[in-house]
């Protein structure tokens, strides 16, 4: 079959499936419900703790990105390898860690207590947005780092030797760079916080911390109210979209030019309280994002040893979700790895997987029973909400095979079958193992869909855990979010590995 053909059949799939499930949910609803009260104070609660976590996981990721940059030490690299962990971190695996850290009984409030001043609550707007931050600074800090990496060293030269201030040098250099980044670094995070789920499940705390997501869920889950639940979905499409666009219009500059890839010293980090700064921003962030983590490893060695048949079989069941839905996720991805396809895939990311869910399961009832079929589509929908970060890191790599090998490819007349074979697979082998493994370690960790229509028999792990910590088994909690930690990063680790063995890049 052509591949023009292959991607039109993608396409198309990609649309019914998205448009589709919404639909049959309106159309099952007779129209769109009506808002209660609260989903207003819902509404409002998401944009604005929404808008907190984005502002301040760009504002803390500025300066340590800027400290990461112009520093080098041994250990840099690994440190920045280990920014990127927190995103494909399992929702209820980090909530475990920062729980340790600054839940009721964790490190830092026996610190507070112990000197004789007040606790402080994790649940409500803080403790979201302690979540949030967790999982997206780590994102913000490795785009701007990125961003800082890419000005030639020869720019900072120039503005050594015409004695520019630091202030002069921020102005010219560093100002331009950061408002070409921020504002797509703070959309993308604004849509993610948008519709957050497990964040607000666990740590939420109340009425006056739902989400609009949250709120769907509980249409769905005690009221089944499809109209409400399919007016809340378009409410927060809308919005996502609006972020979309506020941050297309808002993103101005160009990059600064090519160089001469040569590493030089920077000139404006030398004085002594720039490097006490820049030493202050990292072991800070270090310490931030590497506690928890540590506490989950420390809290959960024990809990292994109370993990009983349960737990096991629920850490199968998102084994095989987390390999079903890398499949078919890599199958869908590889088609449709242009700028087509990318834009098409981007309205996955906003629509509500619940909804999703939903649409689907309301399809299959008329054939079998929904929840024997629990399994498959929380692995289709994974597979859906995991296609726009695939096709970011693929849709570069492959066009530049397109336009590289195309015209030699035609000369020699390959088939379809003998150029994917032989020129497009082997050279996507990196980006594929690396999307790949991105894949499998957001599918493992999900709780979305899952939650709403599990059987006991059905569960995946992170529900599972979620279930320990609803019966105050806290330390087979533990034990189960290790377990889910480690699968998680090994299954990132054997894909994104088998990418990059033979790849010759």
């Amino acid at each position: 079959m052509a591949p023009r053909a292959v991607a039109i059949i993608a396409g198309s799939a990609l649309a019914l499936l998205t448009l589709g499930p919404i639909a049959v949910v309106l159309i099952r609803a007779e129209g769109f419900g009506a808002l209660r009260p609260g989903d207003l104070e819902a509404v409002r609660f998401t944009l604005w703790q929404a808008f907190l976590s984005a502002l301040l996981s760009c504002l803390f990721a500025v300066p340590v990105a800027r400290a990461l940059a112009r520093r080098r030490f041994p250990g840099r690299g690994v440190l920045v390898t280990l920014l990127g962990a927190p995103f494909i971190l399992p929702v209820i695996v980090a909530v475990m860690g920062l729980l340790a850290v600054f839940g009721g009984s964790g490190l830092l409030n026996r610190g507070l207590g112990a000197l004789g001043l007040p606790r402080l609550d994790i649940y409500g707007l803080h403790g979201v947005l302690l979540a949030h931050v967790f999982f997206n600074l780590p994102l913000a800090t490795r785009m701007l780092l990125q961003g800082w990496l890419a000005i030639p060293a020869e720019r900072f030269r120039l503005a050594a030797s015409l004695g520019l201030t630091p202030w002069a040098q921020f102005r010219v250099l560093e100002w331009p760079l950061l408002r070409r980044i921020l504002p797509g670094a703070f959309a993308v995070i604004f849509v993610i916080c948008l519709t957050s789920f497990a964040v607000a499940l666990t740590l939420g705390g109340g009425p006056r911390a739902t989400t609009v997501e949250l709120a769907i869920y509980q249409a769905m889950r005690f009221d089944f109210d499809l109209g409400r639940a399919a007016l809340l979905a378009v409410i927060q499409l809308g919005l996502a979209l609006a972020a979309g666009l506020v941050a297309w219009r808002v993103s101005v500059g160009s990059g600064f030019g090519a160089g001469l890839d040569r590493v030089q010293p920077r000139w404006d980090g030398r004085g002594w309280a720039a490097k006490a700064g820049d030493a202050g921003w990292i072991a800070l962030v270090a310490v931030f994002l590497l506690l928890p983590l540590g506490m989950v490893i420390l809290r959960g060695a024990p809990g292994l040893l109370l993990l009983g048949a349960d737990s096991f079989r629920a850490a199968g069941h998102s084994l095989i979700v987390a390999l079903g839905s890398t499949a078919l996720c890599m199958l869908w991805a590889l088609p449709l790895a242009n700028r087509r396809g990318e834009l098409l895939a981007l309205a996955a990311i906003a629509i509500s997987p619940l909804v999703l869910g939903t649409g689907l399961f309301l399809i299959l009832r008329p054939f079998v029973n929904p929840f024997s079929m629990a399994l498959p589509v929380t692995g289709l929908v994974n597979a859906l909400m995991a296609l726009p970060f695939a096709l970011r890191i693929l849709r570069p790599e492959a066009e530049a095979i397109r336009q590289d090998f195309g015209r030699l490819s035609a000369t020699l007349g390959l088939t379809p079958r003998a150029w994917t074979m032989l020129v497009f697979l082997p050279r996507l082998r990196r980006p594929l193992g690396f999307a790949a493994g991105l894949t499998a370690a957001l599918a493992m960790g999900d709780l979305g869909v899952i939650a709403l229509f599990a059987d006991p028999d059905r569960a995946t792990l992170p529900l599972q855990v979620y279930r320990l910590m609803g019966s105050y088994q806290m330390e087979a909690a533990s034990g189960a979010a290790l377990l889910l930690l480690g699968l998680s990063l090994s299954l990132f680790w054997l894909l994104d590995r088998g990418g990059r063995v033979g790849a010759g890049r």
